[in-house]
């Protein structure tokens, strides 16, 4: 499959020596646990049995998420390591897998040396609920239904807006992907979300208009996940929002306003900053002949709970 101009090819050897690499250390390792005891996986006791992810998915996945070098990819139970080699190697980021079996950790360790990626890319043995995920801008994720849905709580509340989620095979239940794919010849799934912003509650907007003048509006936002409503009051005006996507940290939506029978439409295209205190960006005001562009910044008033409840907090309550 051929990469996209300006990202760095695979390395082709390398990727022989990985894979030569590959198929001894799982032989040998197929052997010694069918004679060793099952591993025991500390107080949560999880049992994600090892499911190695083929190679062509482990770049489709990387791909999906749109992995530069500027990335840092955290691999949540990453096994032989192959899904942090990969992002190193051929497409330049950084990253850390943690994983639980440290036979497998140690195996890990060796192939990005073998990949040479050992610089770019670590391995740590430890539970993924007690993982630090605050400089991930990628995770990727091969755990299981159940796991995923308890590992959904601590993504949301540890993870920056925008960072970019990728599972293979499992969905995170009621929270929707933002892209879902089927891979027609391997019969395996790909889905892939980013991390809304918290936008509910209460927030104003004041708006130059074309004509001159200003007018105040309020806007109340509520959310579940990455679906986002919104109710707005203002004065002289019969307004109202449709259309709105949150993407990450971007928000974007129209401006219905409705005055002595005339309509006009305004479309809005923000990013939320300032640690979630504005949504700033500019909008275009879609006036039939004269269509103009301006900045805008829309102000948090009063912040409120996005939904679903809890599903923000890590450590569940309870």
């Amino acid at each position: 499959m051929a990469h996209d101009a300006g990202r760095p090819a695979p390395v082709q050897a390398g990727r022989r020596h990985l894979l030569a690499a590959l198929a001894g250390a799982l032989a040998v390792q197929g052997a010694a646990r069918a004679a060793e005891p099952p591993l025991s996986f500390g107080p949560l006791k999880l049992e994600v049995p090892f499911a190695p992810t083929n190679f062509t998915l482990i770049d489709t996945m990387l791909r999906i998420a749109n992995v530069t070098p500027r990335d840092h990819v955290i691999d949540l139970g990453s096994g032989d390591g192959r899904i942090n080699i990969a992002a190193a190697r051929d497409w330049g980021a950084s990253g850390i897998g943690y994983e639980l079996d440290p036979a497998l950790v140690r195996e890990s360790r060796e192939l990005a040396k073998v990949a040479g990626v050992a610089d770019r890319v670590r391995f740590s043995e430890r539970d993924l609920f007690e993982a630090d995920l605050s400089a991930a801008t990628v995770v990727t994720l091969y755990l299981g239904k159940r796991v995923n849905l308890r590992v959904r709580p601590k993504l949301l509340a540890e993870l920056r807006p925008g960072t970019r989620v990728v599972s293979h095979d499992f969905d995170l239940g009621e929270w929707k992907p933002d892209l879902h794919i089927r891979l027609r010849d391997y019969g395996s799934q790909v889905f892939f979300w980013w991390i809304p912003a918290r936008i509910a509650g209460r927030w104003s907007l004041d708006l130059d208009l074309p004509g001159g003048g200003r007018r105040a509006h309020d806007i109340e936002f509520t959310q579940q996940f990455q679906e986002v409503d919104a109710q707005v009051r203002t004065v002289g005006a019969r307004v109202g929002l449709r259309d709105l996507r949150l993407a990450g940290e971007r928000l974007t939506f129209i401006m219905m306003e409705e005055v002595a029978g005339v309509f006009t439409f305004r479309r809005f295209f923000g990013r939320v900053v300032d640690s979630g205190a504005a949504i700033e960006g500019w909008l275009r005001h879609e006036i039939p002949g004269r269509p103009t562009e301006a900045p805008f910044r829309i102000t948090r008033v009063a912040a409120a709970l996005p939904g679903p409840a809890d599903a923000w907090t890590f450590p569940p309550k309870g």
